[in-house]
C-alpha cells in the first residue's frame, strides 16, 4: 500500500469512457463541433495579460495594443469569415465589454451567438480573491450580460480556467448551469456542488490559439494542422464514443490576417463533413446532455 495519500476534489468520480452509456447528439450525429472565442478588455499597463512575444512580459502599452486589435479589428474578421460559412459561435466575454465596446455585444446578438460568462476584465483572476469578492464578481458578470442581452447566461468560463476551492458553489448558486474550466473529458460530465450539480461541458485548451501561438510560439500551420488532425481522429473514434470537438480562439491572436487564413483552412476542411456532423454551440450540448442524463443519473 503506498504510504503517499493524494488530496482529492469531490467534484465527480472517475469513469473510462468505454464503461458509460451511449447516446447521440441531434439528428443522429456523434460528433458535435463548436466555436468557442474569447472576447477579454484588459487594464491599460496595469494587471494581467498576454504578451506576443514573451512569456510572463510586463504589461505595457506595446502588448496593450497587441491585445486591443482584437477588440478593434480581428474580431470582425472572425465575425465576417463565421458569417460566409454560415457558423454559429460562443463568445467567453469580459462583463466590461459592454462599457468598452458594445458594438461587439450587439453583433453577437444579432448574429444569435452565445454569451459565456468570463468574469469582468482578463486583467484579473479569481482564484486569488476571497469568498466575498469571488461572489461578487461572478454575480457582477452574471448580472450585466443577463442586463444587456436580456438573457441570463448558462455557462461560465474564469479568466484563465483558474478556480478556488468553492467556484463551482458560488457559480451554481448564482445561477450558471455549465462550467468549462474543467478540461477533463471529451463528453459532458456532471460534477457536485454544495446544492446542485453543475456541468462540465468539454473545452480545449490543446486546440486553442493562444497557447499554441501565444506560448508555444507555434506557427499557423502548426495550428491549422492541429485543429484539422483533431477533427479527422475524433471523427473516427466517435464511431465508437459520442465526442465534444471545440475550437478555442482569441481574435487578438487568430484575427491577425495570416493566422485567420489558416482557421478558413481548416473550417472549410471540417465543412466537408457538415452532413456527419453537429455544429452547435456548448450550452445546447449542456442543453441536450442534461436532457437525455440529468444530474445523477450520469
Amino acid at each position: 500500500m503506498s504510504l503517499i495519500t493524494l488530496k482529492t476534489h469531490d467534484r465527480y468520480d472517475y469513469s473510462p469512457l468505454p464503461q458509460r452509456p451511449d447516446f447521440a447528439w441531434p439528428g443522429g450525429k456523434r460528433l458535435s463541433v463548436a466555436i468557442c472565442n474569447n472576447i477579454e478588455v484588459f487594464s491599460f499597463r496595469d494587471g494581467l495579460g498576454s504578451d506576443s512575444a514573451q512569456v510572463g512580459a510586463p504589461q505595457t502599452s506595446r502588448n496593450y495594443a497587441w491585445r486591443d486589435y482584437g477588440n478593434r479589428v480581428g474580431q470582425w474578421y472572425l465575425f465576417d469569415l463565421l458569417d460566409e460559412m454560415g457558423l454559429p459561435a460562443s463568445h467567453n466575454f469580459n462583463s466590461l465589454l459592454f462599457d468598452h465596446c458594445p458594438a461587439i455585444a450587439d453583433r453577437m446578438i444579432a448574429r444569435g451567438d452565445e454569451f459565456i460568462g468570463h468574469g469582468r476584465s482578463n486583467a484579473e483572476r479569481q482564484d486569488v480573491l476571497p469568498p466575498a469578492e469571488e461572489e461578487a464578481l461572478i454575480r457582477e458578470a452574471y448580472d450585466a450580460i443577463t442586463a444587456y442581452t436580456g438573457k441570463a447566461p448558462a455557462g461560465w468560463l474564469g479568466p484563465y480556467l483558474a478556480q478556488t476551492d468553492i467556484t463551482l458553489d458560488l457559480l451554481r448558486e448564482v445561477g450558471f448551469s455549465y462550467v468549462l474550466d474543467w478540461p477533463a473529458d471529451d463528453q459532458p460530465f456532471w460534477m457536485r456542488t454544495r446544492t446542485r450539480p453543475i456541468l462540465s461541458v468539454p473545452y480545449s485548451i490543446e486546440v486553442n490559439d493562444s497557447p499554441v501561438m501565444a506560448f508555444r510560439q507555434e506557427g499557423p500551420a502548426s495550428f491549422e494542422r492541429m485543429m484539422i488532425d483533431q477533427f479527422d481522429e475524433m471523427l473516427l473514434q466517435s464511431a465508437k464514443y459520442p465526442l465534444c470537438y471545440t475550437i478555442v480562439l482569441h481574435p487578438f491572436v487568430i484575427g491577425h490576417p495570416y493566422r485567420l487564413r489558416a482557421l478558413r483552412r481548416a473550417l472549410a476542411h471540417i465543412m466537408e463533413h457538415r452532413d456527419d456532423i453537429w455544429i452547435t454551440t456548448p450550452g445546447a450540448v449542456a442543453e441536450h446532455y442534461a436532457t437525455l442524463f440529468p444530474a445523477g443519473s450520469a
